[in-house]
């Protein structure tokens, strides 16, 4: 061995070793490339840059990728919608413009129908919740929704409200008449079950909405009304769980294929379940939320537990009216609600969609 090469490590001499057979091999490669081991993960989210979601989840689970990884992942965050709208997402990550992503399933009508029997009504008061629940459903009756991107997280959101400007909504008969935003997917149908008129709108233009009376509020969950501060122009809260909408977090095939196993590793423990990992939007995080959103003027109102039941059978027959949709054309249903119910009830979560019948 030479002189100079006594003072490198193995690992380093095979490193020089690898050098020369790639440069005398294609002639193109400079030491820097060949050493370089970091890549630089783009990561992309509709939510806005200074949002909880990206604050205290995107960016401490992509510090913690960089960490675990001892600097060979870095990144470069694209938040509030940089590379595309809302529901571009998962293009965006399926199509390589992102090699990591948050989507929203239910905002692309169709293209994931069995999915959203993650955003059935459910009373789920955080985010850790939603992902285990999601991750379970996802290995039991999803994957062949999801051929194309690699999952690393599926979750159906926190429960979501009726959120109001003008009119306080006590009773079912309050509705009437009401033009609300909806996210898609199950919630539209609950808004039309009640009396009210969906209307399907990005989230970024609700606020100019509801201020122009375009719209009369929303169906949305609480980090989102804080997130878009539709607490300006949301007035009244209505406590009584439509769910929420299904989304998760995905990464490019070629992407995820061009990591070696242990950067694979860091990526799949990290992002299972990215909201235990940071302490983001936790069950701890929801309940201060839920603290947050009275003290900016909202008045919250409690629906009671007799009311409820009235409201709660007709989101039970809009789980009936979908899965003789989906079953109709040869999808599963019934029995990823079963699963979902039963991935619930493991966790001591109530999905008030589910028709009782479907237990037996």
């Amino acid at each position: 061995m030479c002189e100079d090469c006594l003072g490198l490590s193995r690992r380093e001499f095979l490193k020089t070793l690898g050098i020369g057979a790639a440069a005398i091999g294609s002639g193109i490669f400079t030491v820097g490339e060949v050493f370089a081991k970091e890549q630089n993960l783009k990561f992309s989210t509709w939510h806005p840059p200074l949002s909880r979601e990206v604050k205290t989840v995107w960016e401490p689970m992509m510090e913690e990728i960089k960490k675990r990884s001892k600097g060979d992942l870095a990144y470069t965050m694209y938040a509030g919608a940089a590379l595309g709208k809302g529901p571009e997402h998962y293009d965006i990550v399926s199509r390589g413009l992102s090699d990591l992503g948050y989507f929203t399933a239910t905002w692309t009508p169709g293209k994931f129908p069995l999915t959203d029997v993650l955003s059935l009504a459910v009373w789920v008061d955080g985010k850790d919740l939603a992902a285990d629940i999601g991750n379970a459903v996802y290995e039991r009756v999803l994957k062949d929704e999801f051929k194309d991107v690699v999952v690393l997280e599926l979750n159906g959101c926190i429960q979501s409200f009726i959120w109001t400007k003008n009119k306080p909504v006590r009773r079912i008969e309050d509705l009437k008449g009401l033009k609300l935003r909806s996210p898609g997917g199950h919630q539209t149908n609950y808004i039309k079950a009640l009396g009210a008129e969906p209307v399907f709108m990005p989230l970024g233009d609700v606020y100019m909405a509801m201020e122009t009376g375009t719209v009369d509020g929303l169906v949305t969950c609480p980090p989102l009304v804080l997130a878009f501060k539709l607490y300006e122009v949301a007035k009244y809260g209505t406590i009584l769980t439509f769910g929420c909408v299904s989304e998760g977090l995905v990464m490019n095939k070629k992407s995820y294929e061009r990591l070696n196993e242990e950067q694979r590793k860091v990526i799949q423990e990290t992002c299972k379940n990215p909201f235990k990992v940071t302490g983001g939007l936790t069950r701890d995080v929801y309940q201060q939320m839920m603290n947050e959103i009275p003290a900016k003027g909202v008045n919250l109102i409690e629906i009671p537990g007799g009311e409820r039941k009235d409201w709660y059978e007709r989101f039970q027959q809009v789980t009936r009216d979908w899965v003789s949709s989906l079953e109709a054309k040869g999808l599963p249903a019934k029995n990823a609600v079963i699963v979902m119910n039963e991935e619930c009830k493991k966790r001591g979560v109530e999905l008030v969609a589910f028709p009782p019948e479907y237990g037996k």
